[in-house]
C-alpha cells in the first residue's frame, strides 16, 4: 500500500511541475537571454517524479500489493517475478504510465541535444510537449489511475493472461512505446518550427535523428510482436492483418514516408508541407494505436460504451491535438517560393515522391480496413472482420511499381539524371524477369502477376547487391535497408508459395498418413508446474525420408483459469516445421495442426537488416 501511495503522490507532483515549466518557458520566450536553466531543471524534476511513480507501481507488482486495483486485476502470487515486473506495463493503466515516463524523458533529452538550435524553437517545442504531457497526467489521475485503492484488500489477484507471460511480449511494449513516443517529439518540434517558419534544411538535419530513432524502435517493436504471435498464438504465420497489428503498422508507414521527405527537405529545401503533415499524422496514429488497443475499442465498441468517460476523454484529447496542429499548419506555414521548383521526371526526388504516394496509399488501405468495422458496428450494430483477402487485393498489385521505384531512386541523381548512363538498370530488370519467369513456370502458379511481382523484388535485390559492390560500402545505411526490404518481399513470396498445412484429429497411438506426410501421435505426458498443468504431446513427423520429433503442449493455468496451446517449432535455415494441438471437448481426440513454413527465419533476418540500416544512418549522422 505504501508503494502505491508513494507512486500516486509522485504522479500528482509531476503534474504540478508542469506549472513552473510553463511559467519559465513563457517568461524566457520574450527576453533576450539564453535558455533559462530553470526550464531544464524542472523538466528533469518532472522526469524524476514520473520515474518514482513508475517505481511505486513496479514495487506494488513485485510485492503483490493487492490493495492496488491495477495489481489485483493483473497479477497473482504464483506468477514468476519476471512477469510480475512486465505486468507493470502489461495493462492499460501501467502502459499509459510508461508512455508518460518516456514523454518526460524525451523532452529532457531534446533540451540537452538541441543546444545548437535557437531559443524560441526549443521553448515552443517544450510547451507543445507539455500540452501532451499534461493531457496524459490528467487522463491517468482522473480516468485511468494506476494507484486506485481496493478495500477490503483481497488475498489474491486475478492474474495476467497467460499468453502475455512471454519474454518477447515482456519487452515488446516498451520498445514499441519508444517508437510511438519518439513521434511526440517530432510532432512538438514540427509545430514549433512551423510557428516560427523554421521548417528548413537546418531543422531537417536536426530532427532527422529523432525520426530515425522513432522508426528504429517501432520497427524492432513490430518485429518482436510478430515473432511472439508466430510461436505463441499458434497462427503459424508472420502477419494476419489483425487490428492490433495494423495500428502499429500505420505509424510505421507514415514514419518511413517522413524519413524520405526529410531527406528531400534536407537536400533540396522542398516538400516542407509533406513533412509537417506526416509529422502530425505519425503522432496522431501513434496516439490512436496506444489508446485504442489498450482501451479494447478495436476488439469491441461496447468497451467504449461501457466506459464512456474514458472514451470521451480519449476522443476529445485527440481532437484538440489534431485541431491545434492543423490550425498552426494552415495559419503559420509559408511555402518559400524561392525554394519551389518542378521535379524532373528522371531524378531522385521524383522517385522518392512517387513512392511517398504509394506509401500513403498503403496507409489509407490499412486505415480503412482497420476502422471500417468499428464504424459499421457503431452505426448498424453489425460486426464484420476485414481479413487478408481485402488487403492483398488492394496492396499486392501496387507493390510492383513501388519496388521498381525503390530500386531506381538511389541510382538517380538529385535534380536530373541521364538515361544513357543507367542502361544497366534495364539489363538488371530483364534478367530479374527472366529468372522470375523460370521460377514461376516451375511452380505452376499464376504466370503473369507472380512473374512481375517476383521479378520486381529480384530487381531491387540485384540493384542493392550491385550498390554494395560498386559503391564500396558508401551510403551503407540506405543500401542495407533497401536490401533488407527486397529480402523481406522475396521471403514472404516464397513463404506463401511453398507453405503446406495438415489439420487432423488424433488420439494417442494413432497416426495420419496422406502419402506425403505421416504424423504419429506417440505419447501424452502430464506434469504439474507452479502456476499451470502441462499436457505435452510427443509426435513423430515423417516426410521425404526425414523424421522429426515435435512436442507441442497444452497448459491449463489456475489463475486465471485459461487453457493455452504452445507450439513446437523446429527451425532450420530455410524451413520451419510448426505443430500445435488443441483438445476436442469431451473427447479423447486432439486437434492437430501441422505446418511447413519456408523462409520464416529470413523474414525475421530481413527486418533486422532494415532496422540495421536505420541504426547505421542514425550513428552516421551523430558522428
Amino acid at each position: 500500500m505504501i508503494y502505491s501511495s508513494f507512486g500516486y503522490y509522485a504522479l500528482i507532483f509531476g503534474l504540478i511541475t508542469s506549472l513552473p515549466i510553463f511559467f519559465f518557458s513563457v517568461k524566457n520566450f520574450y527576453d533576450n537571454e539564453i535558455l533559462d536553466n530553470k526550464i531544464l531543471n524542472f523538466s528533469f524534476i518532472q522526469f524524476l517524479l514520473v520515474i518514482l511513480s513508475f517505481v511505486g507501481l513496479l514495487l506494488s507488482f513485485i510485492y503483490s500489493d493487492f490493495s492496488n486495483e491495477t495489481v489485483f486485476n493483473n497479477s497473482h502470487t504464483t506468477k514468476p517475478l519476471f512477469y510480475k515486473i512486465s505486468g507493470t506495463w502489461g495493462n492499460h493503466e501501467g502502459s499509459l504510465l510508461l508512455w508518460l515516463l518516456v514523454l518526460t524523458l524525451f523532452i529532457f533529452l531534446f533540451l540537452i541535444s538541441s543546444k545548437n538550435q535557437f531559443k524560441k524553437y526549443r521553448i515552443l517545442t517544450v510547451l507543445f510537449q507539455q500540452v501532451i504531457i499534461i493531457g496524459f497526467f490528467v487522463f491517468l489521475i482522473t480516468f485511468s489511475n494506476p494507484f486506485n485503492y481496493v478495500f477490503p484488500i483481497p488475498n489474491e489477484g486475478l492474474g495476467l493472461n497467460p499468453i502475455l507471460q512471454d519474454p518477447a511480449l515482456a519487452i515488446h511494449p516498451p520498445i514499441l512505446y519508444l517508437g510511438y513516443v519518439g513521434s511526440s517529439i517530432i510532432f512538438s518540434s514540427v509545430l514549433a518550427a512551423t510557428s516560427l517558419n523554421y521548417v528548413t534544411k537546418i531543422w531537417a538535419t536536426h530532427i532527422k535523428n529523432w525520426v530515425l530513432a522513432s522508426w528504429i524502435f517501432l520497427t524492432l517493436g513490430i518485429l518482436l510482436g510478430s515473432i511472439w504471435a508466430y510461436y505463441e498464438l499458434g497462427w503459424g504465420g508472420f502477419w494476419f492483418w489483425d487490428p492490433v497489428e495494423n495500428v502499429s503498422l500505420m505509424p510505421w508507414l507514415a514514419l518511413t514516408t517522413l524519413i524520405h521527405c526529410i531527406l528531400i527537405l534536407e537536400k533540396r529545401s522542398a516538400l516542407s508541407s509533406w513533412v509537417i503533415i506526416l509529422s502530425i499524422t505519425t503522432f496522431s496514429l501513434s496516439m490512436c494505436g496506444t489508446f485504442l488497443v489498450r482501451s479494447g475499442i478495436l476488439n469491441s465498441v461496447h468497451t467504449f460504451a461501457n466506459d464512456p468517460e474514458r472514451g470521451i476523454y480519449i476522443l476529445t484529447f485527440l481532437f484538440i491535438l489534431v485541431f491545434i496542429s492543423l490550425f498552426i499548419f494552415f495559419v503559420f506555414h509559408k511555402n518559400d517560393k524561392q525554394n519551389s521548383f518542378s521535379f524532373l521526371l528522371f531524378s531522385k526526388e521524383t522517385s522518392i515522391l512517387i513512392n511517398n504516394w504509394f506509401m500513403m496509399y498503403f496507409l489509407s488501405v490499412v486505415l480503412i480496413g482497420t476502422i471500417y468495422p468499428i464504424f459499421l458496428d457503431v452505426i448498424t450494430s453489425k460486426q464484420i472482420s476485414v481479413g487478408p483477402p481485402f488487403y492483398h487485393k488492394l496492396i499486392v498489385p501496387f507493390i510492383i511499381p513501388f519496388l521498381i521505384f525503390m530500386a531506381l531512386g538511389p541510382q538517380l541523381n538529385w535534380i536530373k539524371s541521364r538515361i544513357n548512363e543507367k542502361i544497366y538498370l534495364i539489363l538488371f530488370f530483364v534478367l530479374s524477369l527472366l529468372i522470375s519467369f523460370l521460377i514461376v513456370k516451375n511452380l505452376g502458379i499464376n504466370l503473369l502477376i507472380n512473374t512481375v511481382l517476383i521479378g520486381s523484388a529480384l530487381f531491387l535485390f540485384f540493384v542493392t547487391i550491385r550498390d554494395f559492390i560498386q559503391k564500396k560500402f558508401k551510403n551503407t545505411s540506405q543500401i542495407l535497408a533497401h536490401f533488407g526490404f527486397s529480402l523481406l518481399i522475396l521471403s514472404i513470396l516464397f513463404n506463401s508459395f511453398f507453405s503446406r498445412e495438415v489439420i487432423t484429429n488424433l488420439k494417442v497411438g494413432e497416426k495420419y498418413n496422406n502419402n506425403k506426410i505421416e504424423i504419429i501421435f506417440n505419447n501424452l505426458k502430464k506434469t504439474e508446474n507452479k502456476n499451470y498443468i502441462s499436457f505435452k504431446g510427443y509426435f513423430l513427423i515423417k516426410e521425404n525420408d526425414l523424421e522429426d520429433e515435435l512436442e507441442p503442449e497444452l497448459r491449463v493455468y489456475n489463475q486465471p483459469n485459461i487453457i493455452t496451446s504452445e507450439a513446437d517449432i523446429k527451425i532450420t535455415l530455410f524451413t520451419d516445421k510448426f505443430i500445435t494441438m488443441n483438445s476436442v471437448q469431451n473427447q479423447e481426440y486432439f486437434n492437430i495442426r501441422y505446418q511447413v513454413k519456408p523462409f520464416m527465419l529470413w523474414i525475421w533476418i530481413s527486418v533486422l537488416f532494415i532496422s540495421m540500416g536505420g541504426v547505421l544512418s542514425f550513428f552516421k549522422k551523430r558522428s
